[in-house]
């Protein structure tokens, strides 16, 4: 079954600099999104209780800009995830948007993953 793209915008109050070092690098990663991430060049492997490593792959990113990974099980389609840092023209306002794909009847399972990723990560920022 195809997955299909999902969009959520989560407001941060902090600088992007250090918002990016949690994005872009093995050791920000490991404080929020899993509980351990090693980095292999452009590989990234994820792993939560302990369990075997999901690897995903750094397919682009743009320094203090955003990042785009894509599974290892997503190889050869157009699926990936992405978090990008938004910066209100105006307010100066950031915010953390995130893309990701997810199955048909998945979207609120989905949301409430990245809202919980989320609020970990405004904890460790102290942005909570």
């Amino acid at each position: 079954m195809a997955k299909h793209k999902v969009h959520y915008e989560f407001p941060m109050h902090c600088l992007s600099e250090i918002l990016y070092e949690y994005l872009a690098t093995a050791e920000g990663l490991s404080e929020w999104f899993a509980d351990e991430v090693t980095e292999k060049g452009d590989d990234f492997f994820f792993s939560w209780g302990g369990s075997a490593a999901e690897k995903a792959t750094l397919i682009r990113y743009k320094p203090e800009g955003f990042v785009r990974f894509r599974w290892e099980e997503d190889e050869g389609t157009k699926n990936f995830f992405e978090m990008t840092i938004v910066i209100d023209d105006i307010t100066e306002d950031l915010a953390l948007n995130i893309t990701d794909f997810c199955e048909e009847g998945d979207e609120n399972e989905n949301a409430m993953y990245w809202e919980n990723l989320i609020e970990n990560l405004k904890i460790k920022l102290g942005a909570a």
